[in-house]
């Protein structure tokens, strides 16, 4: 009875067959299935999603990140992790600007040895796996460190400009023939040959299955693994010479956080974090859905933080998907989950665009100003700063008083990725753009783009560099740091001894303010500077670098923080100390940085206004997109904020 029960079992009614059948063609293609619904999806919901320049700029986009994937699917297949792509791409870039531009290096070898350096590097993550026994998680995140701080070294902390033919890389042949593209899809088909037809990727596929078993049928483990990350090395390093070339310089903190992307798109296109299966087709896939998500959320004017929160939702359930997988759940296929996965993100994505559009945008039409609800879209550096938070609210509620429709994206102080948000204005035809730049010299590439469709471009606290912008509105940031010299020396009488907490190394506010401070400080030999040290514009890194400081440097005197963020952190760490002993000077004029002036823990700090700097954007760039002349220039009053005049720069 059991064997007849058995024998019976599999002659199911054809419903279920098909069902069977429908589910295993779905679970082959999820990932597919899942792009061409959030491709209609958004089609659907904006109408600039499907242009043709739109869709070349997805292209563009999504080339980075695939290139990184692809090489961290060799990885993912084995087993293993790669957390050190995006620190590994910056430097091989920076080592390909450093040799050709600052040591003659013909550029042909000067990209040789940047895919030599993203080769050697991947080598040392597989030495330190395969003979050190650690495990690839802690080795490639040491990588991550060591490749971001020499990125740093060798660039002392700024960008260089890449050889005029390397920059090539970013341009595009003709009209619809993008050059990142055309590289992306040659290293996806690269990919995809060394994992279906050589003995290197049937070797991967073994040892991702069970290691074990691999060493017993005769394959070298340990001498794959080397090659497996040194193919993640070598595409990691293809991918920082394209983002370079997108930037038109190397920047060394470019491709921060890049690696997340890229496990991200292996694991969303099929792979799994338990090895043993990947491909390349689904890794493109994969880096595709998260370029149209990004691309979507910017046109749909979603708000910055919501974005983040839907990408981080997709890739949640990307991994509940790989857990289902390996579960072996076959009652509801793997694809079902895809697909469901997707039409969640899709949903998700919709309803915060219609639910955040007060966030993303200011919308309003009919004011005094006559704006008559143009079209304005404005990229911020980073709205985890509260200047900038600050700089946002004034552009929103100028453009609410015009009657102008505002549109804001944060770049989270990735140049690469304010480029792509500046394309995507441009695709949109929007009046004008105003431009708050990452940095001056990786802006460029967007604002000529803009330039070439004849939209104006008004630069905000920082200007475009290799571009033009119809107006810079801005306080100087090099007389502000000169000012602050001079602040900092009047507070201790012209002698002492000083640190200096400096912003995200890389960065042109950073560089400008410093180099200021620096000027400044030459009209007083009496004060000497006892360290420069990093604290990235976060007052947590503040607090933790001025407490350091003041282990090594116990008679310190005064502290100039590049922003007051790093000012207050400061001032958390001294105590008692804080604006008596040791005397404090930051930089922003921030609502709490004006408060701690107020309240004697702060000696002074530059002010920017940068409420006023919002609105005095939104105003030009108005007058631009309406054909009137302004001025090139437009400066925002900058002064220094001491406990007796704090007081008319508290609601600034």
């Amino acid at each position: 009875m059991a064997t007849e029960s058995l024998r019976k079992r599999p002659e199911s009614p054809s419903g279920g067959g098909a069902l069977r059948t429908a589910g295993r063609l779905l679970g082959e293609n999820g990932a597919l299935a899942g792009l061409v619904i959030l491709v209609v999806a958004l089609a659907l919901a904006s109408g600039d999603f499907l242009t043709v320049t739109n869709l070349l700029n997805v292209g563009v986009q999504a080339a980075v990140t695939a290139i990184l994937a692809f090489g961290v699917t060799f990885v993912i297949v084995t087993a293993g992790i790669d957390l050190s792509v995006g620190a590994v791409a910056a430097l091989s870039a920076v080592v390909l600007a450093w040799t050709a531009t600052e040591h003659g290096l013909p550029w042909p070898l000067a990209l040789l040895a940047a895919v030599l350096v993203g080769i050697a590097a991947g080598l040392v993550n597989g030495a330190l796996i395969t003979y050190g026994q650690l495990p690839p998680f802690i080795a490639t995140l040491a990588m991550l460190g060591v490749a971001r701080g020499l990125a740093l070294v060798i660039s002392d902390g700024s960008p260089i400009a890449l050889p005029g033919a390397v920059t090539h890389l970013g341009d595009t042949i003709g009209e619809y023939l993008p050059v990142p593209v055309l590289v992306m899809i040659a290293m996806g088909l690269l990919t995809a040959l060394i994992l279906a037809r050589t003995y290197s990727g049937r070797a991967m596929y073994a040892i991702g299955g069970n290691e074990e078993a691999a060493k017993l049928s005769g394959i070298r483990v340990d001498r794959q693994k080397l090659v497996t990350y040194a193919l993640s090395g070598a595409f990691a390093a293809v991918a920082g010479i394209v983002l370079a070339s997108r930037l038109a310089s190397a920047q060394p903190q470019a491709a921060n956080g890049y690696e997340l992307d890229a496990i991200a798109a292996v694991v969303i296109g099929g792979a799994s974090l338990s090895g043993g299966k990947g491909k390349a087709f689904g890794t493109l896939v994969g880096a595709l859905i998260l370029a149209v998500l990004r691309n979507g959320l910017n046109l749909l004017s979603v708000s910055a933080f919501w974005q983040q929160v839907v990408i981080g939702v997709v890739i949640a359930l990307a991994v509940l998907l790989d857990t289902v997988r390996r579960r072996g759940l076959s009652v509801r296929p793997a694809a079902f989950w895809a697909g469901g996965a997707a039409v969640v993100a899709v949903v998700a994505a919709l309803a915060v665009g219609v639910a955040s559009t007060g966030d993303g945008g200011s919308k309003s039409g009919g004011a005094a100003g006559g704006g008559g609800g143009t079209k304005i879209g404005l990229s911020v550096s980073t709205l985890n700063n509260p200047f900038f938070v600050q700089f946002r609210q004034g552009a929103q509620d100028e453009a609410k008083r015009l009657g102008v429709s505002l549109t804001v994206t944060d770049a989270q102080n990735d140049a690469s990725q304010q480029v792509n948000q500046v394309q995507n204005y441009t695709s949109q035809g929007l009046k004008s753009i105003v431009i708050n730049p990452v940095d001056s010299d990786a802006a460029a590439p967007a604002v000529q783009a803009a330039n070439r469709a004849k939209i104006p471009v008004v630069a905000a606290d920082r200007t475009v560099n290799g571009a033009s912008v119809a107006q810079l509105v801005a306080s100087d940031n090099v007389a502000g740091g000169r000012d602050a010299a001079a602040q900092l020396a009047k507070e201790l009488g012209g002698r002492g001894k000083i640190v200096i907490i400096q912003g995200q190394a890389g960065t042109s506010a950073s560089r400008e303010r410093g180099q200021g401070f620096e000027q400044g400080l030459r009209q007083y030999p009496g004060i000497q500077v006892l360290a420069r040290q990093p604290a990235d514009f976060d007052r947590t890194k503040g607090l933790d670098v001025m407490t350091n400081l003041m282990q090594s440097h116990p008679d310190l005197n005064g502290v100039f923080a590049e922003n007051d963020e790093m000012a207050l952190g400061a001032v958390k760490a001294l105590g008692g100390k804080a604006g008596k002993q040791v005397k404090v000077v930051g930089f922003d004029g921030t609502p709490d940085g004006i408060k701690a002036v107020q309240a004697g823990t702060m000696n002074a700090t530059v002010a920017q206004q940068p409420r006023l700097l919002g609105k005095m954007a939104v105003d030009s760039a108005l007058r631009a997109a309406k054909g009137e002349k302004i001025a090139a220039t437009a400066p925002v009053p900058v002064k220094i904020a001491t406990p007796e005049n704090a007081a008319q720069f508290a609601t600034s």
